[in-house]
């Protein structure tokens, strides 16, 4: 072989070696997002995606994202964490309680008042979830985030403006806490996840629901029905717990380098940016209610000490039933509390 052969023979070497070891030829990955929301709502339009995105950006394209918004990759909301579970998709978003009495300690964000702050209480929600929940409750998949809404809100046909317009109500509920809420409210709760509200209302198996103001316009709730009622004070009525989740052998199969960067735009960090757009999606959600004709109705703080009232056995309904499950509730609650003022 001549000289130039071996040059060019090295050079040729040398330039397969750099493209084989290049970015562009790692290891790529396709994950399949499954959420049950409309791409119009806030957490696929300004959570989800963006957030996906981020990843792929900083992937250099490895990491790729397939979204599968309003359960198009089929199932029903309630079969979510089971899908992340079993690996039928890769990634979900899901509502906790959309599967009653399995994340009893996750709870505890959704008691009567508990909420002082949303996003204070998704960043407690998340630590918990760090230190504690992540080998207990949600042992079956890697925990990507954790986060609750913004104030609930109660939707209805006719004027809620005191305790007592509550009786006899039929109103939509998220979870099984909320629902015991809504029963000692003097309501009668029925239970369903967020995308059957519309027809539920249409048809008349519910005259009212409770939700925050962030999504209403992606179900176009305000053209359903035109009365809300808010509370004043700096706890809210109630909230939902709202989580991103992984199949975990998906998750330990990604190459070190790709784990980290999901790892590093996860957690606390998709927690805080998902807490803040809800939040933040609350007043133009109220703005196009209002423009759309709904009459908006703020208890006073005698009446929400009523409401308090009235509330507070499913505080000791929920510490005897979790009680049952090995679970202090009490200390939970306690837990809980200190949290969300740590990061008040």
């Amino acid at each position: 072989m001549t000289l130039n052969r071996v040059y060019a023979a090295a050079a040729a070497t040398a330039l397969w070696l750099s493209i084989g070891s290049s970015p562009a030829h790692a290891q790529e990955v396709t994950l399949r997002l499954h959420q049950f929301l409309p791409p119009p709502a806030t957490l696929p339009a300004k959570v989800i995606k963006p957030w996906a995105a981020s990843i792929e950006q900083a992937s250099g394209g490895r990491i790729k994202f397939e979204h599968y918004d309003a359960m198009s990759l089929g199932g029903r909301p309630p079969e979510l964490y089971d899908q992340a579970r079993d690996g039928v998709a890769d990634i979900i978003m899901t509502v906790t309680g959309y599967t009653p009495n399995r994340f009893p300690k996750s709870e505890v964000f959704e008691l009567p008042f508990m909420m002082r702050g949303s996003v204070a209480t998704s960043k407690a929600f998340w630590e918990m979830v760090d230190t504690e929940l992540q080998d207990t409750e949600y042992k079956d998949v890697k925990m990507l985030g954790a986060w609750v809404h913004g104030p609930g809100v109660i939707h209805t046909a006719t004027p809620v403006a005191r305790l007592e317009d509550m009786k006899g109500l039929k109103l939509r509920g998220p979870t099984r806490v909320i629902n015991s809420l809504l029963d000692a409210l003097g309501a009668v709760p029925v239970g369903m996840p967020l995308p059957a509200i519309p027809e539920a209302l249409s048809k008349g198996v519910v005259s009212g629901t409770v939700i925050p103001w962030e999504v209403t316009p992606a179900i176009k709730l305000s053209e359903l029905v035109k009365n809300a009622t808010e509370f004043s004070g700096k706890e809210a009525l109630y909230t939902a717990t709202i989580i991103m989740a992984m199949n975990k052998a998906r998750y330990a199969g990604l190459p070190d380098d790709l784990r980290r960067i999901l790892d590093e735009k996860s957690g606390m960090a998709l927690t805080t940016l998902a807490a803040e757009q809800m939040l933040a999606g609350d007043a133009p959600g109220r703005a196009i209610a209002v423009k759309n004709g709904t009459s908006i109705t703020t208890l006073d703080g005698t009446e929400v000490a009523r409401w308090k009232a009235a509330a507070a056995p499913v505080v000791d309904e929920w510490v005897a039933g979790v009680a049952k499950r090995g679970i202090d509730g009490k200390a939970a609650i306690a837990q809980a509390t200190a949290l969300i003022d740590k990061y008040q």
